[in-house]
């Protein structure tokens, strides 16, 4: 037998022997699909945003077709998506969970100042690092926008100088969350509740110093309530929403007018 024709015949048996090796481990070795997984992974919004607390909407996907966890994580998808997911799984539908990002500041123009000039690149993660940001308050928003910049519903924007929420436009995805450099978007469910807008935890009169909308810790909020729902972490008001029946004395007390009534 010519010698080239018995080498390609062995290399040809080589590959043949590999291929059905292969195909063998792969029919008992290899990993099944899950159709159900798949299924919903088809009716998610695919933007793998993490709102969930999922690493992206496969995740969510295969921990749903297990059957343990709720079908109203994805605030994203909304109630379209709960609606397939629950017929996929063959269970009862439920409002999906309505939640909003908020911004925790309001030291806009009128309320703060800055402390320096600056120039240099113009985003909010460049600005922090000089000096914890421009502002005078060190806690409170930048204002150049990297949150608008990762929004892909065009539900933020700047007002005179820092960040405002369009609650209309809002999916709560979280997306704004994770660029924010000072750590001050948060995603509260939405409905009527008062809120602290505010991140401010310096000394009553630091805060005082720097901005007129700050919480200054008097406690004049923790006084009126009648639930029990304030409380104050290094000298913050915080409200407990599990105790909060939204009466709306707190904002009423409220003398730097830091504790809104959102909707």
């Amino acid at each position: 037998m010519d010698s080239f024709l018995l080498a390609v015949l062995i290399v040809a048996g080589i590959g043949l022997a590999a291929g059905i090796g292969l195909a063998l481990a792969n029919l008992f070795m290899g990993v099944k699909s899950n159709e159900k997984a798949e299924a919903i992974y088809k009716v998610l919004p695919g933007i793998n945003c993490g709102a969930c607390s999922f690493s992206g909407c496969m995740s969510y996907a295969e921990a749903l077709s297990t059957g343990r966890i709720k079908i109203t994580l994805c605030t994203v998808g909304g109630d379209e998506a709960v609606k397939h997911i629950s017929e996929i799984l063959g269970v009862k539908a439920a409002a999906a969970d309505k939640k909003i990002a908020h911004i925790f500041c309001q030291g806009n123009g009128g309320y703060t100042s800055k402390k320096y000039i600056y120039q240099g690149i113009n985003t909010c993660k460049a600005v922090s690092t000089m000096f914890g940001g421009d502002g005078a308050c060190r806690f409170g928003c930048i204002g150049l926008g990297d949150c608008i910049e990762a929004c892909n519903y065009g539900a933020l924007s700047t007002e005179d100088g820092i960040v405002v929420v369009n609650s209309k436009k809002c999916v709560a995805c979280s997306l704004c969350i994770n660029t924010c450099p000072k750590h001050i978007i948060s995603l509260i469910p939405k409905k009527k509740t008062p809120l602290v807008l505010c991140s401010s935890t310096d000394k009553g009169k630091q805060t005082r110093k720097v901005c007129a909308a700050g919480c200054i810790a008097c406690k004049l909020c923790l006084k009126v309530c009648e639930y029990s729902a304030i409380s104050f972490n290094e000298g913050l008001a915080v409200i407990d929403r599990n105790k909060c029946f939204g009466c709306g004395k707190c904002a009423e007390a409220c003398k730097s007018n830091c504790i809104v009534i959102c909707n």
